[in-house]
């Protein structure tokens, strides 16, 4: 099994790219968020991966992250969710859009995603929302929001050689790489408070959704505000 590639990127198609890896070209497919931030032709890539094997297939899908990736993961193993309309879901809402739908039991957002109808959007509801909490505190690091933590050593295929030109500076971490690493420490903090997974992480998806910029702390009070009995 190939969990990730490391290489340099030889060409994209329009829902896949080509990574060389020391001379091996792999074909990754990629939801359009994925494509979206991926770099130019000739220039060092790196993508988690998972793969599907039928008797008649084998094709390999990337994801920018450990989150996205376990997502798909879960996602496919819903009834009539197969590794396009998965693509779609994470295309149209993004790994922690998906985590805050689910969680929210957000039945419309899932169905918004393109060959995604009401009936398998309320199944991946249905299905996926106890397992929510854990995919969230996957993120429980920035790095690992951002997918930097190495993968198991037996599936990662790396020293991929090196582009000839200076090396880029690291990119800042966006937004929404922000947001889904305060929303895990969120979610790790009530835990350790003793409120239950799902109340939790319901909790702090509420909030994220309420203010989008709010950093840990500011997720943290939001949530027990939501968490504190009625009346």
């Amino acid at each position: 099994m190939i969990g990730k590639l490391s290489g340099i990127l030889d060409y994209r198609g329009e829902d896949h790219v080509l990574i060389d890896v020391r001379g091996v070209g792999y074909i990754v497919y990629c939801s359009d968020r994925t494509m979206a931030t991926l770099p130019r032709a000739g220039e060092a890539v790196a993508l988690y991966t998972d793969m599907l094997v039928r008797e008649d297939l084998m094709q390999l899908f990337g994801f920018p992250t450990l989150l996205e990736k376990e997502w798909h993961r879960l996602l496919t193993s819903v009834q009539g969710i197969g590794a396009k309309a998965s693509l779609a879901i994470l295309s149209a809402l993004g790994a922690e859009g998906v985590s805050r739908a689910i969680t929210l039991g957000d039945i419309a957002a899932i169905k918004a995603a393109k060959g995604v109808g009401p009936k398998t959007a309320q199944r991946v509801v249905h299905e996926l929302k106890d397992k929510a909490p854990g995919v969230m505190a996957m993120g429980g690091t920035l790095s690992a929001a951002m997918g930097t933590e190495a993968a198991e050593p037996a599936e990662v295929i790396e020293d991929a050689p090196k582009p000839a030109r200076k090396p880029r500076k690291q990119a800042e971490p966006t937004a929404v790489q922000q947001s889904a690493a305060a929303q895990s420490d969120a979610l790790s903090a009530l835990s350790n408070l003793g409120y239950a997974p799902a109340e939790a992480a319901s909790a702090v998806a509420q909030a994220a959704q309420d203010a989008p910029e709010a950093g840990t702390s500011e997720l943290i009070r939001a949530a027990l505000i939501l968490l504190a009995p009625k009346g």
